[in-house]
């Protein structure tokens, strides 16, 4: 079964402007999934038809096998959605924001309740629950629409760039609870503009630009495309200069630390076997973030370039 099924999806709203050109895609039940693209490209206009905010032109939306036009109702069960603007009122409670939230799908008062206080307290806004929501921090305030988007339980999420303007300390706890509950069961589209989250959280990607999918595959394999890679290497003891190497190319970021760059046919036991050979020794290596940024500036730079023009 499909977590989201969507084929040859139009939208053209009035004055002719195609938003959505016939689009197709397949979400696999369990994925974390990344549907990333620049600004205007139909991100948004995708995410409001799946989610009914937006009609469509023509084409068909299935979340989990259920038609949204034959069982809007059932189909709106299935999902829950966490948009870039604060769609709650903010004069009222935080946890009756999220206990009436709940109601709105039919769960009972109790159901509704204990609902409410597990996802308040998975995200840390539970002693925040009879605030008003509007003295919450921004970052507060993404955390109760993530509560208020999973009180249903759905069985699909829609992320939309839910870590806009939000400090490195709550982006990361997001990241390690959305993780969770994906490892858990649910399926995850997650639409962003920090490249380095997609990269890290999701599993299959889509880009799509000017209403079109133009990229459709999974992570690791886009990755490979890369024709060179970075890598950080933090050292067991500090240097001062860099021996001479002409195998790779390797630059002395600070006396602990190297970045050394491979191209695609080059292996990793190259550079280890060459520092080995003048003592510097290797405590820790990680990838450089931004590999999936070149990508995506490959992909979408030529229509870019066209809108200038």
């Amino acid at each position: 079964m499909k977590a989201l099924s969507i084929s040859n999806l139009k939208k053209e709203y009035q004055g002719g402007v195609q938003a959505l050109k016939g689009i197709n895609l397949q979400v696999d039940e369990g994925d974390f999934f990344a549907l990333l693209g620049p600004n205007g490209a139909g991100k948004s206009t995708t995410i409001g038809v799946i989610s009914s905010l937006v009609t469509k032109t023509s084409g068909q939306v299935k979340i989990l096998d259920i038609d949204i036009d034959e069982n809007h109702s059932l189909a709106k069960k299935k999902l829950g959605v966490v948009g870039q603007e604060v769609n709650f009122n903010q004069f009222e409670k935080v946890g009756d924001i999220i206990r009436n939230q709940a109601g709105y799908y039919g769960l009972g008062f109790r159901k509704s309740k204990e609902n409410a206080k597990y996802y308040m307290k998975k995200l840390d806004i539970w002693d925040k629950r009879n605030e008003q929501a509007r003295k919450l921090s921004g970052g507060m305030k993404r955390r109760v629409m993530v509560a208020k988007a999973l009180v249903n339980n759905p069985e699909l999420l829609i992320l939309d760039e839910p870590t806009a303007g939000v400090d490195i300390e709550l982006r990361r706890s997001l990241w390690d609870f959305l993780t969770e509950i994906n490892n858990n069961g649910t399926s995850i589209i997650l639409t962003t503009h920090y490249l380095e989250e997609a990269e890290r959280l999701c599993r299959n990607i889509a880009i799509i630009d000017s209403g079109e999918i133009v990229e459709n595959t999974s992570m690791q394999e886009l990755l490979t495309r890369l024709e060179e890679e970075t890598f950080i290497f933090d050292l067991v003891k500090p240097i001062n200069e860099l021996p001479d190497v002409n195998e790779f190319e390797v630059v002395l970021e600070n006396p602990r630390r190297i970045k050394v760059t491979l191209a695609k046919d080059q292996g990793l036991n190259t550079v280890f076997k060459k520092l080995s050979e003048f003592g510097i020794e290797i405590s820790s290596m990680r990838n450089e973030t931004g590999r999936l940024e070149e990508l995506f500036l490959e992909l979408v730079e030529p229509t870019l370039k066209e809108k200038e023009q």
